[in-house]
């Protein structure tokens, strides 16, 4: 069933290959072997990768909901015996170079020195999926739209920016705004936050005469970096990154009101690990000064 639930999360067997840290092939084969055994097909196959049958939709819609209890239930069997009090752990998916995630959690780090933080990258679909299944306490994306099972806290926000290599014809300007950006190659990375920044991309700039050039690089964010510094092509980034030093690196805000984007902390509401709440009530307080927090 984990083979199961992470296909149709990932909506292809690759990518929960990756997710589960095996092959796609055993990942094929265990579904295919699950669906001879119901005897009925959950997924269709094709070249995109995959999507759920109409069976197979109405199956995990009756599962999934069974399966997180049982997963919640072998986690907290398995604490049982440890002192978990004292860790939050939280998962990201931009860089702590800089910027106000990386002061928040500096600043508590400061204040309660008896709390370890376990940072943990993923995805969103991921870190999602565990925090509703409490295998990670707290999680942060971009964004503030209500999520079921979870509770949403905004807390700050960051203007976009735009990557370029220090020879790119734009570096002479101080600021950009999209129509300076329609001819450009936007290169980004296949893992997060590779995938938002490319529907961010084409939702900024895609009409009904354009389409942005966008390439997917089967790298981590740091090495797609390098590759802007060499010239390969562009990308978006976070304020954090701005903070990072890279030779023949640059970055220009953009300057319109939309990009300018929240950042919000998302947990479980039945999460009842003490270390997690001091947290929480720790960035409440901080939103003020993070700037944009919003209210409770």
């Amino acid at each position: 069933m984990r083979f199961v639930l992470a296909a149709a999360e990932q909506m292809s067997f690759s990518g929960a290959a990756q997710a589960l840290g095996t092959r796609a092939s055993s990942v094929s084969r265990r579904v295919r072997d699950f669906e001879d055994e119901i005897g009925v097909a959950l997924f269709e196959r094709t070249p995109a990768g995959v999507r759920l049958t109409d069976a197979g939709t109405r199956f995990l819609g009756e599962i999934a909901p069974a399966l997180r209890k049982v997963e919640a239930a072998l986690h907290h069997a398995g604490a049982a015996g440890r002192v978990e009090e004292g860790t939050v752990r939280i998962g990201i998916i931009t860089t702590l170079a800089g910027g106000m995630l990386r002061e928040l959690i500096s600043s508590f780090q400061g204040m309660y020195k008896d709390v370890r933080l376990d940072i943990r990258d993923g995805g969103r679909r991921d870190h999602l999926r565990a925090v509703r299944s409490r295998e990670i306490d707290i999680a942060f994306f971009t964004g503030n739209t209500p999520l079921a099972d979870c509770e949403v806290f905004e807390l700050w926000r960051e203007r976009v920016h735009v990557a370029l290599g220090a020879g790119h014809p734009l570096v002479d300007s101080v600021a950009l705004d999209w129509p300076m950006l329609r001819e450009e190659r936007f290169i980004v990375a296949t893992h997060e936050p590779g995938p938002e920044v490319h529907d961010y991309v084409v939702r900024r700039i895609a009409d009904y005469s354009t389409y942005p050039d966008v390439t997917q690089c089967p790298v981590i964010q740091e090495t797609l970096m390098h590759m802007v510094a060499m010239g390969t092509g562009i990308t978006l980034v976070s304020e954090g990154w701005t903070k990072m030093t890279l030779p023949e690196l640059t970055f220009r805000p953009l300057t319109a009101p939309e990009d300018i984007m929240p950042f919000s902390a998302v947990w479980s509401p039945l999460n009842d690990n003490p270390a997690l709440r001091r947290f929480i009530s720790f960035a409440r307080t901080m939103a003020p000064k993070l700037g944009q927090g919003t209210a409770p």
